[in-house]
């Protein structure tokens, strides 16, 4: 499938007679999610009231769409958005029984091959209508991967002359033994309108289509600190000197050792190609073919080439060395070129990244979308096995790692020795990761043990809803005014100090978070807690008591006080003390809001 294809499909469901299919659908179809029409199908990852602005939303973001419904139904609420055909996404509609499946636009940008995929996994053939993928089964816009359209203006043209039966000459320069894709068209070297396959930068004509195959791989080095610009720009220079395509650049590759400078990354950014990364030891093994060995480079890398020896080493034993290394100020590079199409993920390694994910306090309402997205894009997922049930739906086929209670050091150092074997990683966290959680502990043993390859980590923190916030929003708003949270737990922090922490909350009138507030063999502290807080505010201070927050059997308390004890919690309870000025505000419905003033009525109330 095509990388459109393969983005985060939306399937649409109007009724629940189709839901059955919609969920087949999703479970074969990675990353897509259920998009449902609220009042039939509430059941659905994400609800919508209005199918066109819902399809607008998913159009302006580039979204593949499977409609299971009738394709009259989509074409007239897409028809008001539709202006470009080259951005419009892919977009098949879906009988409800899944007898036909059609794709109705972005044939050329993943929907042909989307629809094939569907059809597949439903044993139907797809009504597939351009002319292109008919007549000769290939679109030339839309060429596999690994193979880019230098003049895509001149794709349509070439198509339609194939199409009315002219003669097209067909010149392969490059990757010749991957070209077989392309051997269904008639082909005469006389014709007046061509087709060529190059790795060169050439003048593109206005008879010609030119296509350029990622044959190529630069390698390149650079001091810590080099900026973007100079690497992008001797980048540029190399490939302008060998007279080669940007658009034939399949990866960029250096030594594992800079793995972590911003200025690689954003250089293959700026082609759209991924940066690899090789040990010096393979690097070495290159040295037969380095046209500038260096003992110096040896000296400091344990290999006597870094940019030549990455571009070789990734362009493959059949390659050759077409730009030789050439210097600025603080970067080298260097490119080779490979006789075949180059495959990326068979090149050396990816940067690691660990993703520390707060997935919040349970269910799909609470976790953000940037945290789902995280989880979808994981390959391998890490964290007590509870939590990584309640994201079930997210993470099914991928690797899982299942840790319990008590092994959060253990659990965060798998976190780290997989990601430093290059692998996407998500770190799983209730609530935030980074209040009482997985996050501290993740840079805490990265600065003990000075590990190379964990600092050399792309690590990213994603919040999720904390405990105490869920609580507060279900409950009214405690935390309205100045707030803390202290947890109860000696475990890792000695009495003494939390105590020093509540007589400081106590003092400053603070609303105080309670953490950890109970255990089986802990039951003591919450009463000394009580006790502390008890001294600077009135016995009948609200208290919310919130237990299973998102998840099945939810329960919100208020109580006062001086009736805080530890038979009333538990360690999924999260306890949130007012202050002072805390108020409690009886509901008709026997419960009861518990809010924090901040002080408006004064401000606004002239008589105040």
């Amino acid at each position: 499938m095509t990388a459109a294809a393969k983005a985060l499909p939306a399937i649409l469901v109007m009724g629940p007679s189709a839901l059955g299919l919609a969920r087949k659908l999703a479970a074969a179809l990675p990353g897509a999610e259920l998009h449902g029409f609220a009042p039939r199908v509430p059941e659905a990852d994400i609800t919508f009231t209005d199918l066109g602005m819902q399809l607008e939303e998913l159009l302006a973001l580039g979204r593949p769409v499977l409609g299971l419904c009738a394709a009259g139904i989509l074409i007239r609420k897409l028809a008001p958005f539709l202006d470009d055909k080259r951005a419009e996404p892919p977009v098949v509609a879906v009988a409800e029984d899944g007898s036909a499946v059609v794709p109705l636009l972005g044939g050329h940008h993943g929907a042909n091959d989307l629809a094939r995929e569907v059809g597949r996994l439903l044993g139907v053939k797809p009504a597939i209508t351009t002319a292109g993928d008919l007549r000769f089964g290939l679109a030339l816009d839309e060429p596999p991967a690994g193979w880019r359209v230098g003049n895509p203006a001149m794709a349509k043209r070439v198509m339609a002359g194939l199409l009315a039966g002219d003669p097209v000459r067909i010149e392969l320069e490059a990757a010749r033994e991957d070209a077989g894709w392309l051997a269904a068209l008639p082909r005469d070297p006389r014709g007046q309108l061509g087709l060529r396959v190059t790795s060169r930068a050439v003048a593109y004509r206005p008879d010609e289509l030119v296509l350029h195959p990622a044959t190529l791989a630069i390698g390149v080095g650079c001091e810590r600190g080099a900026s973007a610009e100079e690497v992008e720009t001797l980048i540029a220079e190399s490939l302008a000197a060998g007279g080669l395509a940007p658009k034939s650049v399949a990866v960029i590759a250096s030594i594992g050792l800079k793995a972590a400078e911003p200025a690689i990354h954003q250089a293959a950014s700026a082609l759209q190609v991924p940066a690899r990364f090789f040990d010096a030891e393979r690097l070495d093994q290159e040295r037969p073919r380095l046209m500038n060995p260096s003992e110096t480079v040896f000296a400091e890398t344990g290999c006597y080439g870094v940019a030549e020896g990455a571009a070789l080493a990734a362009a493959g034993p059949q390659s050759r060395l077409l730009v030789p290394k050439r210097k600025s100020a603080r970067a080298t590079c260097a490119i080779a070129e490979a006789p075949t199409v180059l495959d990326p993920k068979a090149i050396g390694r990816p940067r690691g990244r660990l993703a520390i994910v707060g997935i919040g306090p349970g269910d799909e309402d609470g976790r953000t979308a940037a945290a789902a997205d995280a989880l979808r894009d994981a390959e391998t997922v890490i964290g007590y096995g509870l939590y990584l049930d309640l994201v079930a739906p997210l993470i099914e086929g991928k690797e899982r790692f299942d840790f319990p209670l008590g092994e959060e050091t253990a659990r965060v150092r798998r976190a780290l020795e997989v990601a430093a074997t290059g692998r996407r990683v998500a770190l799983v966290s209730s609530g935030d990761a980074g209040i009482y959680a997985m996050a501290s502990l993740v840079f805490e043993l990265v600065e003990r043990e000075r590990n190379p390859d964990w600092e050399r980590l792309e690590i990213v923190g994603l919040p999720g809803v904390s405990a105490m916030q869920a609580a507060a929003a279900a409950s009214g708003a405690p935390l309205g005014h100045d707030f803390c949270a202290i947890s109860l737990s000696d475990l890792l922090t000695p009495w003494s100090v939390i105590e020093q922490r509540l007589e400081a909350a106590a003092a400053g009138d603070f609303v105080v978070a309670l953490y950890n507030p109970v255990s089986e063999r802990r039951r003591d502290q919450l009463v000394r807690a009580r006790d502390i807080l008890i001294r600077s505010r009135a016995p009948a201070t609200p208290v919310v008591l919130a237990r299973n927050l998102g998840r099945a059997g939810e329960t919100i308390r208020v109580i006062e006080l001086d009736a805080l004890a530890p038979a009333l919690i538990d360690m999924l309870t999260v306890v949130i003390v007012g202050s002072s000025q805390t108020r409690r505000i009886e509901r008709p419905d026997g419960g009861a809001w518990v809010y924090t003033p901040r002080g408006y009525g004064a401000k606004t109330d002239p008589a105040a």
